[in-house]
């Protein structure tokens, strides 16, 4: 079985599906920002269960590699590669803008918004989907305020939590309808192949003008 969760967002959005044709078995989400670490464990044994699984059935896992907030994000990623160490299975990173752009059903170029905290977006800009509905990144991803890349973003139907804050300072007219990242949607593009699978690190963004902290922060815990 395939494992998939993100928690780059304030969503923490589990799936279990069949590892080749991506069907999904079970799944849950759950709008929490403060609580991922609580969440996250609870929600993939229920997904477990429901499938009639344990954790020794499980032949990969997918996860969301941001960029999203620090904290949330780490919960996910420790989670994923400590229980493929255990396991001895393989884990797949994905950019989790990526599976919000996989999510939209136009079938028109997009942009995808999420939101940074700080009155900020993380942002990225896809073609319009292939045949087997993938999409392929333009630009992106990157972090700014709303306003200094409305211009970017003018004329685009946009999908993400940072569409339906910022959507004035956007000057956006048409928000598609997801605003989180889709366990479902990542589980199933991995199995299909239809979505960019990269390393599972975490993907942290900063502004330029942010001052940068001497040491690196790692994703596994001391």
């Amino acid at each position: 079985m395939l494992l998939a969760f993100d928690t780059s967002s304030a969503a923490v959005t589990v799936a279990l599906a069949d590892p080749l044709s991506g069907e999904i078995v079970a799944s849950s989400t759950t709008v929490d920002a403060l609580r991922h670490g609580e969440l996250l464990a609870p929600a993939i044994a229920a997904a477990l269960e429901t499938a009639g699984c344990t954790a020794g059935d499980l032949t990969r896992i997918a996860v969301g590699v941001g960029p999203g907030p620090f904290t949330g994000l780490r919960v996910g990623l420790v989670t994923a590669r400590t229980m493929a160490d255990v396991l001895g299975i393989e884990v797949a990173g994905v950019c989790s803008l990526d599976i919000l752009a996989r999510q939209s059903s136009l079938t028109l170029p997009v942009a995808v918004a999420t939101d940074a905290r700080r009155k900020e977006i993380y942002w990225a800009l896809y073609d319009g989907p292939a045949a087997d509905g993938s999409r392929r990144r333009l630009e992106g991803p990157a972090v700014d305020r709303p306003a200094e890349v409305a211009h970017v973003l003018s004329g685009l139907p946009v999908i993400g939590r940072g569409a339906v804050l910022y959507a004035e300072a956007l000057g956006v007219t048409e928000v598609d309808v997801a605003e989180y990242p889709s366990a479902e949607v990542l589980a199933t593009g991995v199995a299909t192949g239809t979505l960019d699978v990269v390393e599972p690190d975490p993907l942290y963004l900063r502004r330029p003008d942010v001052t940068m902290s001497a040491r690196p922060k790692s994703v596994l815990p001391k």
